[in-house]
């Protein structure tokens, strides 16, 4: 892991795309700007996590929880 130490207004870059910079420190919060293309998905760690344990659960799903999910969705009349 890199360690840095920036100072408000101050900025690191990631590759040639993205840019982090810290717009503002208040006690033990730090208020970050990223920069970055529309395609790179930019999430909090926590957020991040969850999304990934959810993709893992689905990807596990069994034969009956996807059967029982596709008759649900058609008694839904969808």
């Amino acid at each position: 892991m890199l360690v840095l130490t920036r100072k408000a207004g101050e900025s690191i870059v990631i590759g040639s795309q993205i840019r982090i910079t810290v717009l503002e420190m208040q006690g033990r919060q730090i208020r970050l700007g990223i920069e970055a293309p529309s395609e790179i998905p930019v999430h909090r760690g926590e957020v991040y996590e969850r999304i990934k344990e959810e993709n893992e659960q689905a990807a596990t799903a069994g034969a009956d929880e996807l059967k029982a999910l596709s008759q649900a969705w058609n008694k839904a009349g969808r």
